[in-house]
């Protein structure tokens, strides 16, 4: 039945023009509407046929980047179940955004991209259920309190362990950085879904974790084939699929593009009863991925293993140099060229092509875009850089000083004393944490004796990386375009793992827009606008918002 109950909500903008913005049609948000409501998902378990008439008629009104008002109506489907057979269908629910009307002309989105806008972070839980329109979708449920609810297969109410590792530290949980992506392109005309997924901290009743690795992944990837095999029924191109996220959220878009219709996940989602379709996008969008996780200790030591921590404390430097042995080890082989024609990346020249790739740019594009007052104020009171000719220079080591403290200490992912995110990521069954590198296990504090790493752990990894999908035998079925998202002040996890990620795409011929925003820490998207005319760029479709 269709519902004419029109909700307006006033949604006040204030970011800046953005190049690109006007000619997508796009719109930017950087206010959330407040208040949302209960809700049980609204299809039947078993059922994976989209019902078109099933929709709530909202209007809401966007400010773009330019300062201009626009009113949005569009069509809002909540809490779909995505799997005929949910382990909790509070999670395993997207809603989806279609719009009809922009400044009262008539939108046809029948044929238009859609954004599928995940709101992972942490790899924590990140449900849609309480949403009350695009964009307001209840994002990563943290520990101690906001997951409950539900039901599980293998027991009554569920709930996010508020012991689990990470609950309260080091989660990496920026999840809902992204709502800008979500009315940017509902504003372009774009149809956008918003998927949630099970995460980390899921417990039932029986004390088991029910959302660690792979089941994020598995749970888009079954999002993915619920829009496919929709085809018809749902708006939009279903061959134009474009997934955004930011970090976890991130880490599992760049998933989810270089993994597409691997074989290795259909075990798991047929335990689901997922559609059977296609689960590739047509492209990735990432915002500092937390990823590579098997790697990231090393890569995160060779980065920051200079700096300091906040509490101005150097960490251990045996353990840092020994990991920093590890990412050279690892870099050799991975066997990439740097991008522009730099030639084979290591451990010995990656400075000097971050540097010269990304940060050099990055710094040029800020200071050219201030006034020439704010810029002399600016270079006075960061002497390292050298301003001549419009263009920024400095050195890797003054560019490490520039940002200071490192935000984690050593090892940053495989925590010894089994207390990180990632650490419950790799939980399993009744245990809430596992080692999954053998130095972390090596060097255990917990007092484990095990030698090695548990038998299931090298599967998950694989799992768990989109590297394993972009290098040695690429993936097939991958995407081909990717928009890539950094901070260069984002210590939360090494440089080289998003400019590595650019770096294989790139090497496979695949379309890689990258680049770091300079002096922004995580979860930083300083040119939404860029993206969304990206989108309409490389799907072949301009944006319809105001009748353009």
């Amino acid at each position: 039945m269709k519902h004419r109950a029109v909700k307006r909500r006033s949604v006040v903008l204030g970011l800046g023009a953005t190049a690109g913005v006007a000619a997508a049609g796009g719109l930017a948000l950087s206010a959330r509407a407040a208040g949302r409501t209960q809700a049980s998902p609204s299809s039947a378990s078993g059922s994976l046929v989209f019902d078109p008439d099933g929709y709530t008629e909202l209007t809401t009104t966007v400010t773009d980047t330019a300062g201009t008002e626009h009113q949005v109506t569009y069509h809002f489907w909540k809490a779909i179940t995505y799997v005929a057979k949910p382990v909790d269908a509070k999670y395993q629910s997207l809603n989806v955004s279609v719009p009809v009307e922009i400044d009262g002309v008539a939108v046809d989105a029948s044929d238009a991209p859609i954004l599928l806008a995940n709101t992972v972070g942490g790899y924590m839980p990140s449900t849609v259920t309480e949403a009350t329109g695009v964009g307001a979708s209840g994002g990563p449920v943290g520990g101690g309190g906001g997951a409950g609810g539900g039901t599980a297969s293998t027991g009554p109410a569920p709930s996010a362990s508020a012991s689990a590792p990470g609950a309260n530290g080091n989660t990496n949980a920026n999840g809902g950085a992204l709502n800008t992506n979500q009315y940017l392109a509902l504003g372009a005309g774009y149809v956008v879904v918003e998927p949630g997924a099970r995460g980390r901290t899921l417990v039932n009743s029986a004390g088991e974790y029910y959302g660690v690795a792979p089941t994020v992944i598995v749970d888009l990837k079954a999002a993915v084939r619920y829009i496919r095999a929709n085809k018809g029924r749902i708006p939009g191109d279903t061959d134009r699929i474009v997934s955004a996220g930011t970090s976890a959220g991130g880490a599992v878009s760049a998933l989810l593009g270089a993994s597409g219709d691997s074989p290795l996940y259909d075990r798991y989602l047929e335990e689901l009863g997922a559609a059977d379709a296609s689960d590739a996008v047509f492209a990735a969008g990432a915002w500092c991925p937390i990823t590579d996780l098997e790697h990231a200790d090393g890569a995160y030591e060779w980065n920051w293993g200079a700096n300091a921590l906040t509490t101005g404390k150097q960490v251990d430097a045996a353990v840092s140099k020994a990991l920093t042995a590890q990412f050279a080890q690892y870099q050799a082989g991975l066997k990439l060229k740097g991008l522009n024609g730099f030639g084979p990346l290591n451990a010995r020249n990656y400075d000097a092509y971050l540097v010269r790739q990304y940060l050099e740019p990055s710094a040029t594009t800020y200071l050219a875009a201030l006034s020439d007052t704010a810029r002399a104020t600016y270079l006075a009171a960061n002497t390292f850089i050298t301003w001549e000719n419009g263009k920024a220079s400095f050195s890797w080591a003054d560019f490490l000083t520039h940002v200071g403290a490192r935000k984690k200490t050593a090892p940053a992912f495989d925590a010894f004393d089994l207390s990180t995110g990632e650490n419950n990521e790799f939980g399993t069954g009744t245990t809430a944490a596992r080692h999954f590198t053998q130095y972390g296990l090596d060097n255990d504090t917990t007092g484990l004796t095990a030698k090695r790493l548990d038998g299931d752990i090298p599967e998950l990894l694989r799992l768990m990386n989109p590297m394993h999908f972009l290098t040695g035998k690429p993936n097939a079925g991958r995407s081909r375009h990717w928009w890539i998202r950094l901070g260069t002040k984002d210590s939360d996890t090494s440089l080289t793992v998003s400019a590595n990620l650019a770096a294989a795409a790139d090497g496979l011929g695949d379309r890689v827009d990258h680049l770091y925003y300079w002096d922004q820490g995580h979860g930083a998207n300083t040119d939404p606008g860029d993206f969304i005319a990206w989108i309409a760029e490389v799907t072949g479709r301009r944006g319809k918002a105001g009748g353009k």
